[in-house]
């Protein structure tokens, strides 16, 4: 078996209230990358987001992980990790520096971003992301890369994103007591956007809601940069909830009920349709109305979309979103769920996979893996600049070497 760094792999490692998804991808020198492993197994010791039962939740990411790679052939030794619930919160902030030379450079990028990023955050809480808005350089503003401009004075926005320190610390050591090393956690909400959205909607404005089992999380893009992120507390597994109790069926048949069944709008599911439904305690299966299904699954839906629109508008995002709304995550799969978004919403919405890839893509062209694969963007792209980083370096040392020569007379 190979480790990850012999063949440039990097991993995914999805944790969320109903699945565990491992994707295992290889960065080719072009920048692409390659699925070349993945491993799903049902989660366990998960609730919205956070960990209520560790050694059940190391069970399940060994579980999932050691189906990844045997699929790869590999030994995964590190991963990205995504990490969700309502204590992610997220601030705008401003920074600003002095130009030095009177041309931008990447230290002068670098130090304005610190400047930025240097507000008060509570010692119970941790920088998940410091993410880039745009910057302005003297009277000039909306300057995407400001890098070689020339000017005396430069301010940044950027978007930070938070999370409650004691929730990352626990969801950490639960992969790390599997024997691997975290590379970085990422909020799963920009992790599902960079798997999902296209640069034009995120240019036009859009928001990307990731409905998963325990929590939806919501990020709003605008200009091309990401201005505010939540998480709403409420998601699939209320729905199948709903169906366990009114229905009298065990919740994981429950769960399959929803996933082959439910309708969430009632009025595009005949009252004549019946489904069998199992009961509890050994007694014998029953027949029940498909329309009953979809009379209890619809109301959620409505619930869970007005408090998704709710956060919009506190946001004050909502008039800001000319592409609409993009649906991804298990619970967005189901039938009707774009109608009664839409007639929430009142504009455009679409469910969406995860853009193509190379490899084993067929694997992974459902919502549910749109978390796990933005994790290999994510990642691919910090493998990238620290390759560029490297380069950079050795350009310098070639370059220091060659005028010592000079000096020696060696040249």
């Amino acid at each position: 078996m190979t480790k990850n760094q012999e063949r440039n792999l990097i991993v995914g490692l999805d944790i969320g209230t109903s699945k565990v998804a491992v994707i295992i991808g290889e960065v080719l020198p072009d920048g692409e990358i390659t699925v070349v492993g993945v491993g799903n197994h049902p989660s366990r010791g998960m609730d919205k987001g956070g960990v209520n039962d560790l050694d059940s939740i190391i069970r399940s990411v060994q579980r999932s992980l050691d189906q990844a790679e045997l699929m790869a052939d590999c030994q995964v030794t590190s991963v990205y990790l995504s990490i969700s619930g309502k204590h992610i919160s997220c601030q705008n902030e401003n920074g600003m520096v002095s130009i030095n030379d009177e041309e931008v450079t990447q230290e002068d990028v670098d130090n304005v971003i610190h400047t930025a990023r240097s507000v008060k955050i509570p010692t119970e809480r941790r920088i998940l992301h410091v993410l880039p808005q745009e910057y302005a350089i003297d009277v000039q503003d909306g300057i995407k890369s400001p890098i070689g401009m020339s000017g005396m004075r430069m301010e940044a926005k950027v978007h930070i994103v938070t999370c409650a320190n004691d929730m990352a610390k626990n969801i950490t050591k639960s992969v790390e007591r599997c024997g691997l090393k975290v590379d970085d956690l990422v909020f799963s909400g920009i992790a599902s956007a960079d798997a999902t959205l296209t640069n034009d909607e995120k240019d036009l404005g859009v928001c990307l809601v990731d409905i998963g089992g325990g929590t939806t999380d919501i990020a709003v893009y605008t200009n091309g940069a990401l201005r505010h992120c939540a998480v709403v507390p409420v998601a699939g597994n209320q729905v199948s909830s709903d169906i366990a109790k009114i229905f009298r069926t065990p919740l994981t048949h429950a769960e399959q009920i929803k996933v082959q069944f439910a309708n969430a709008r009632s009025a595009a599911v005949s009252r004549e349709e019946n489904i069998e439904v199992p009961s509890v305690g050994g007694r014998p299966s029953r027949s029940m109305s498909r329309h009953t299904l979809a009379e209890v699954v619809e109301p959620r839906y409505q619930e869970m979309f007005e408090l998704i629109l709710q956060e919009l508008r506190d946001s004050g995002f909502e008039d800001q979103i000319a592409a609409g709304i993009v649906l991804t995550g298990g619970t967005a799969s189901i039938d009707g769920a774009v109608d009664v978004a839409e007639a929430t919403f009142g504009m455009p919405v679409r469910v969406a996979n995860p853009l193509a890839v190379k490899g084993l893509y067929e694997y992974i062209k459902q919502p549910i893996y749109s978390t796990g694969l933005g994790l290999l963007h994510y990642g691919a792209r910090q493998l990238m600049n620290r390759e560029n980083d490297r380069s950079e370096r050795l350009g310098v040392t070639s370059f220091i070497g060659t005028v010592k020569s000079w000096f020696k007379g060696e040249f």
